[in-house]
């Protein structure tokens, strides 16, 4: 059940995800939590006592005023990287389907993202901010986007002046970050993935000028030398970075550079026979990178790196699988906590939104989810999923 912006909307008695053994009555109010207040007054209920046990079907059916009792809030959740816009993993393929079957896909992938909780995206590129706006008025699917349109990769490191053109044409596009291609990626062979794509002061160049335009940046790189490069010039974030060295952590976290790992989409993409069912070549650049996956988020982690969440997932198969993304996490070392952070506060910190997104807290934008049980004592985050009750997104569409 998503529920766009109310105007008006109490849960007594409700869980906040993360917080041991209290309880609190929140309300909202046009599109934004007015109070959030802990209840040390009266005795509560646990779930399945009576009618503190509320199923999906009566969720639908609540009043202003509902029982919270038996359940648990999060922020809405935040996908630092995505593909809506990707029908196909090769792009080639996506060029044979007809425009309205591509604008129909997308707009499946708006839906499944928010109802796997996630109510903002960061999208990583293939998708331009007026065909988010039209989504998300036409289809009524208020998920929160923020493009960075086109990627600088290869074919730009043709020199300084074409790349201040092509970044003018996306600066024009409306799109809100610049992500740069700096390394190769499942594409480039095995050998050749950490080279850089472009000149050192090609990447200084685009970075320097997305900052003079107000405009933040995201690298995708699999780890050498353009790890370096971002960190001397400032970026926001590293994304993959799977052979991120322990040296490189370090000075991340001091110059605050975060790291976005999307580690799931590797483990995924190594198994041949899986929902990509990619070809062995590769597969087998997958499995190397996944195998290598762990080592890099366990330097982060140990060196203090904000640490945020991202899928990279871009086809029909994966949207909506988003959480599969926080069981990777875990299993590399992070705690209930410090994935669920990932995806909450320290990626509205990567977007600069910690003032509106990221928390349960008043004066805050209304992104919530509810859940019928505690996630953190869920089994896997399939078993989270099945217990979304409500995904409720504020008015505002955009950040300041």
């Amino acid at each position: 059940m998503i529920v766009q912006a109310p105007e008006k909307k109490d849960f007594q008695g409700i869980h906040i995800v993360g917080i041991l053994d209290k309880r609190f009555d929140i309300s909202i109010r046009d599109g934004k939590f007015q109070a959030v207040k802990e209840v040390t007054d009266r005795p509560v209920k646990e779930a399945g006592e009576g009618d503190g046990a509320v199923t999906l079907s009566e969720a639908s059916e609540w009043n202003e005023a509902e029982t919270g009792e038996g359940l648990w809030m999060s922020p809405g959740l935040i996908d630092l990287h995505t593909h809506l816009a990707w029908t196909d993993f090769d792009h080639a393929d996506q060029l044979k389907r007809e425009p309205q079957e591509i604008e129909a896909m997308q707009a499946q992938a708006f839906e499944a993202t928010l109802r796997a909780g996630i109510t903002t995206a960061r999208d990583a590129g293939g998708l331009a901010q007026p065909t988010a706006d039209h989504i998300l008025r036409h289809y009524g699917l208020p998920l929160r986007v923020i493009t960075s349109n086109g990627m600088f990769g290869a074919s730009d490191a043709r020199g300084i002046e074409h790349l201040k053109v092509r970044m003018n044409e996306v600066f024009a596009s409306g799109a809100g970050w610049i992500k740069i291609m700096a390394t190769g990626g499942l594409g480039a062979p095995t050998e050749k993935v950490l080279e850089p794509n472009f000149s050192e002061q090609e990447f200084a160049f685009i970075v320097k000028y997305a900052h003079d335009h107000g405009k933040k940046v995201l690298v995708h790189s699999w780890g050498g030398v353009t790890i370096d490069w971002s960190i001397q010039a400032g970026v926001a974030s590293v994304e993959h970075g799977m052979f991120l060295t322990a040296d490189q952590a370090g000075r991340m976290a001091a110059a605050g550079v975060a790291y976005v790992p999307t580690a799931s989409i590797y483990r995924i993409a190594a198994d041949p026979k899986g929902v990509l069912a990619l070809p062995p070549l590769i597969s087998d650049r997958a499995a190397r990178a996944a195998e290598a996956h762990p080592r890099a988020v366990e330097y982060a982690r140990r060196e203090g790196v904000l640490i945020g969440f991202g899928t990279d997932y871009a086809t029909p198969a994966l949207h909506g699988s988003n959480l599969m993304e926080l069981d990777t996490l875990r299993e590399y070392g992070l705690s209930w906590e410090e994935a669920w952070q990932s995806a909450t506060s320290n990626a509205a910190r990567i977007l600069d939104a910690e003032r509106q997104l990221g928390a349960v807290a008043e004066g805050l934008l209304a992104d919530a989810v509810v859940f019928r049980q505690d996630p953190f004592q869920a089994e896997s985050t399939r078993h989270i999923q099945d217990n979304i009750a409500m995904v409720i997104t504020a008015r505002e569409g955009s950040l300041v």
